[in-house]
């Protein structure tokens, strides 16, 4: 079935998905026109990508939803646009980066001080942490590695914060981009420092409420449970995860962290995009907070160190992408360990969401990696027919 499936999205990849029988007028309702990515999208999960998936897709602020397949092993509920799917680290840039964005925007976190300014503890550890600076964690070239089993390590969420902050370098900052988890906690401790709370309460206070994302939020209640896709049967905690983070640090760290923990639904998502949106264009948001005036700039790839595709806390598209090969050079997004994609192209004011649940019941699912790339450009090709491949670097 892996093989199939590998085979099924190269098909796809090459080919621009299954055919229309007509080219589609562009005035044709934005539905018509991605019902080849919609067929692309069926076939994979029909081959065993994941047990369902939700598409969710917003072009000039025309929008587009899909579900389906089925949320779990035994539900056979279809999912929806009001599905509600572990973000894992899509947290990343939904929670964390906003925050430090209207941190940085407030005056009251600088991007080139030392992290030791905000949190002494970090220069407890091996490694010239003295030189660490905030934008280093946001570019994953602080030098910390990528994570430690900080569930094995610590019995209580302040504990295991500690030991990710005061962890040893494993290279001199700024010479290599590694993804890094750690980072993402530090600044999270940063973050809180700062604002005397916890980030899932900044997050509700200052980004979904404002927003109005009613289905996008840290902890979700038991009663929410059964609108949730289920993720892995976790051997650690002895149980098939719903409505529980599927990382095990966040878990560790009481379900909330920077780098993982937010709950939330294609909607919700799609509508953060178009906020996002507002801020690349240099537009004022329709609804929510002000999107800060510098958000441009933290969408644009630093190419530090050289050859890395990160932009401040956002990724931006490079090689083998899971943006496809289509979206724009100065497009930006993020994925997330549990299957989840968010992608926006400004040059087209177009947003991409794709959710799944492809950890479940297993994160044993190697194929998958192709599944949501291969998305992207069944939804580019179809919106936008012609569209040649991106440049091979950013301008």
């Amino acid at each position: 079935m892996k093989r199939a499936l590998a085979a099924l999205l190269l098909l796809s990849a090459c080919a621009g998905g299954p055919p229309t029988a007509l080219p589609l007028p562009r005035n044709a309702s934005l539905a018509a026109r991605l019902a080849p990515a919609v067929s692309v999208l069926d076939s994979a999960i029909a081959a065993g990508a994941a047990p369902g998936a939700v598409l969710a897709v917003s072009i000039r602020g025309e929008r587009f939803v899909y579900g389906t397949g089925h949320l779990g092993l035994t539900d056979s509920t279809r999912p929806d646009g009001g599905t509600l799917y572990d973000m894992a680290s899509l947290t990343k840039v939904i929670a964390l980066t906003t925050l430090a964005m209207m941190a940085v925007e407030e005056g009251r976190l600088d991007l080139d001080a030392p992290v030791i300014r905000y949190l002494p503890d970090f220069a407890r550890g091996a490694g010239d942490k003295a030189a660490v600076r905030i934008r280093d964690l946001l570019l994953h070239d602080s030098g910390l590695p990528a994570g430690r089993p900080l569930w094995r390590e610590s019995l209580v969420r302040e504990g295991g914060i500690l030991r990710s902050v005061t962890t040893d370098l494993a290279a001199p900052p700024g010479t290599r981009m590694v993804y890094s988890d750690l980072g993402a906690i530090t600044l999270t401790a940063v973050l809180e420092s700062l604002y005397h709370e916890r980030i899932d309460r900044l997050f509700a206070e200052r980004i979904a409420r404002p927003l109005g994302l009613t289905r996008m939020r840290y902890l979700p209640p038991k009663s929410w449970r059964h609108a949730i896709a289920p993720t892995e049967r976790d051997p650690w905690r002895g149980r098939m995860l719903r409505g529980e983070v599927h990382d095990e640090n966040t878990a560790h760290l009481d379900g909330v962290s920077g780098h993982a923990g937010l709950f939330g639904s294609a909607e919700d998502l799609l509508r953060f995009g178009e906020w996002t949106l507002a801020g690349a264009l240099g537009r004022a948001a329709v609804r929510g907070p002000p999107v800060p005036t510098s958000f441009a700039t933290w969408t644009r790839r630093q190419d530090t160190p050289t050859g890395s595709s990160r932009a401040l806390g956002w990724d931006t598209p490079s090689g083998i992408s899971s943006a496809g090969t289509i979206m724009g050079a100065s497009s930006y997004g993020h994925t997330g360990f549990t299957g989840t994609s968010f992608w926006v192209d400004p040059g087209r004011e177009t947003v991409i969401v794709l959710l799944t649940n492809r950890v479940h019941p297993t994160r044993n699912t190697p194929a998958f990696g192709l599944i949501r790339g291969t998305v992207a450009d069944a939804v580019m090709r179809a919106a936008f027919p012609g569209s040649p491949p991106r440049a091979a670097t950013p301008p």
